[in-house]
């Protein structure tokens, strides 16, 4: 009788403070003496006095990946947490981690809550938390929404049915950020909306004084099921024991975001100086212009601008705006730019760049007089920079050793003896000079590579000309540094050699052949050699026809290789020359490169790979379908499972060779024609 008889004390003085209990009076005497009875001691009170924050235990500690769907969203300038895709139990824990000297719920309290809510539909409600005994899934207590009211349950131990107050006509899901304050004590609940006049309410039934939350478990954002699932932003959630919050909270200058206990996370701003990203799946307003960025300092924090001219999203971290999202440059159309009218019939065009001197581009023509030529681009063009005499030049390779840059072209002509010939850029007299010339047996490719720091050239040897054998070595070059001279290195057996390429694979060195012809048939194998105790060894040997050029690219982890498959000849019928070129993948679990992809082509001679953008595209050289030299060329798009698929075709007259190439006037594409003097450049349009 004596403990009822000060709880009733309690409540009336509750009742004479018009439904607010004071800031400074402790906790609730009956709750007080309640535990000291169960535990025959002193009292302690169940919980920490101080404001308890339910929405940060919820949330991940610093270095763990939140939840799934756990989406932080700016709306008005203030940050708050949408829970609505999240399992339930991602977003819950044990009351125990509260309740941790006794498992009773204050019989006196606070809950503050900070929330925006979209306009609910009739007979729709969303809970903002629960308290659920884990083992019957019986509530136990909670706090729900629903059209244009507030519900605060309860289920007293031992009394059969549940007790609801009922807020009515407060208006929360009006889609505004509002700070509520639910006091009870007693049979007295009391409802403070952004610091407002407080709504009193009294029930027939004082709140349990012994609400036992023994194996039970806080939900937040739902009852531990997916319906009545909490569909709005939530900011703050704080259960303060045995106070009333509101005198903590107001007044307050911004009441509708009053502060008791927000989560830092929503406080702080999302992007992290490591440009690793936000900390939350993350979604803001976003301030639209067409000009310049408009201010960024502390009040703008965390918003977000849209430049609308170019498609980009950034946010403001105080200071400057970081860039959240930038538009990639998509492929609109492919059009005519440059008509190249070189000295001759040209088999190969080379770009490249010279530090401090400018982009060039040296083209390999049939022709010895006047030679290939080198050109330079100047104001949105190439143009004729220097001449140098070849004799029917196939290709041209460029390459730097130790900041020198190098040009090596790979000379064809059937002489006695047959000499290629490295040349180097002179930085004094800005033009290429003759350096060194190697022996070569018709030759029509060169490739440059670096392995451990050692550079090294391998030549394409096509046939020999005194017995027109295809069946000879190609050789490897090592450059020495003493000498400053490239040395034979190795040598590998070759038919008919077209084209070389080299690539790496994690810590794997690979070459790879392209072998056209045995002096009887094209259907032969090119062969793949990997880096291997400082020499080249056999890695595997692929089925080719006609092989002419390969190509090597990455599209994310996966690496792939394709052929250029130009004719099919053999001691049986007709020539063909329509037939498929082939992209190949490499499997890692059986380590070799297997069949990924046929594709259709016209005695193919080149495949080039570039990007625009987030887009990755292939462009083959289609030279002829045995009647005519006047073929579209065709540029592929990566489409992931469906491989490449064709999306643009290009007019082409005996196409030999495609370079890709960007400039501050935007990307390009440049074609050979090894039957006209007229190659073509062609711009990249984008969107």
């Amino acid at each position: 009788m004596r403990i009822r008889k000060q709880s009733d004390d309690v409540g009336s003085r509750h009742r004479r403070s018009s439904g607010v209990m004071s800031l400074c009076r402790p906790l609730l005497l009956t709750w007080m003496l309640l535990i000291a009875r169960v535990r025959g001691q002193s009292w302690r009170p169940c919980t920490d006095l101080l404001p308890l924050d339910l929405l940060t235990r919820v949330l991940p500690r610093p270095g763990q990946a939140p939840p799934t769907q756990l989406q932080m969203v700016q709306s008005r300038g203030s940050r708050g947490l949408r829970l609505g895709g999240v399992e339930t139990t991602a977003l819950s824990f044990p009351a125990s981690q509260i309740f941790t000297n006794c498992d009773y719920f204050p019989s006196e309290f606070s809950l503050v809550a900070t929330v925006k809510i979209p306009r609910l539909r009739q007979k729709r409600n969303e809970y903002i938390f629960s308290l659920v005994d884990q083992d019957s899934d019986s509530l136990v207590l909670g706090l729900r929404v629903s059209e244009n009211s507030l519900h605060f349950l309860v289920t007293p131990p031992g009394v059969g049915g549940r007790s609801r107050m009922t807020f009515k006509d407060v208006g929360l899901d009006d889609n505004r950020w509002h700070t509520l304050v639910v006091a009870v004590t007693g049979p007295y609940a009391t409802l403070t909306i952004d610091c407002g006049l407080s709504l009193e309410l009294k029930q027939v039934r004082a709140f349990p004084s012994a609400l036992n939350t023994r194996g039970s478990r806080f939900f937040i954002g739902s009852r531990r099921r997916m319906r009545g699932r909490f569909s709005g932003l939530l900011r703050q959630l704080v259960l303060l024991p045995g106070s009333d919050a509101k005198p903590r909270l107001c007044p307050s200058a911004e009441s509708s975001l009053a502060e008791l206990s927000v989560p830092q996370v929503l406080k702080s701003i999302p992007v992290q100086p490591d440009h690793h990203g936000p900390v939350f799946p993350y979604e803001a307003e976003a301030r639209v212009t067409l000009g310049n960025p408009p201010r960024c300092s502390e009040p703008e924090q965390g918003q977000l601008w849209f430049n609308a001219q170019r498609r980009d999203l950034f946010i403001c971290d105080g200071l400057t705006w970081r860039a959240l999202l930038q538009n990639k440059e998509r492929l609109d159309y492919v059009e005519d730019y440059q008509d190249l009218y070189t000295n001759s019939e040209t088999f190969d065009v080379e770009v490249f760049s010279i530090p401090s001197e400018g982009l060039f581009m040296a083209a390999a023509n049939r022709d010895s007089r006047p030679g290939s030529g080198i050109y330079k681009w100047r104001d949105g063009s190439f143009q004729l920079y220097q001449n140098i005499s070849t004799q029917e030049a196939r290709a041209w390779e460029h390459f730097t050793v130790q900041d020198q840059v190098f040009l090596v072209v790979a000379n064809s002509k059937e002489a006695e003896p047959e000499l290629s010939v490295i040349y180097r850029w002179n930085p004094r007299r800005r033009r290429f000079l003759r350096h060194q010339t190697l022996q070569t047996y018709s030759a029509l490719d060169w490739e440059a590579f670096q392995i451990h720091n050692n550079s090294f050239l391998v030549v394409a040897n096509h046939r020999r000309a005194r017995d027109s054998d295809h069946n000879i070595q190609s050789v490897i070059y090592r450059w020495d540094s003493d000498s400053q001279l490239f040395e034979v290195n190795q040598t590998l057996s070759t038919s008919g050699a077209y084209d070389w390429e080299f690539f790496t694979v994690g810590p794997y060195h690979f070459l790879v052949v392209a072998n056209t012809f045995d002096g009887q048939t094209t259907i032969i194998s090119s062969t793949i050699y990997v880096w291997l105790d400082g020499c080249f060894q056999v890695f595997q040997s692929v089925p080719t026809i006609g092989a002419t050029d390969w190509e090597t690219f990455q599209i994310d982890s996966r690496f792939f290789l394709v052929v250029a498959n130009s004719q099919l000849i053999s001691g049986r019928g007709p020539s063909l020359y329509s037939i498929n070129s082939t992209v190949y993948e490499l499997n890692t679990l059986t380590q070799t490169f297997i069949r990924f992809q046929d594709i259709l082509t016209h005695s193919a001679v080149d495949w080039e790979f570039f990007t625009v953008g987030d887009e990755k595209f292939l462009v083959v050289a289609n030279s002829h379908d045995g009647s005519s030299y006047s073929l579209n060329s065709v540029v592929y798009r990566w489409q992931g499972y469906e491989g490449f698929v064709p999306v643009h075709s290009l007019p082409t007259f005996g196409c030999r060779d495609w370079e890709h190439f960007s400039t501050e006037e935007g990307s390009f594409l440049v074609y050979s024609s090894a039957t006209s003097r007229l190659s073509k450049v062609f711009r990249l349009r984008t969107y």
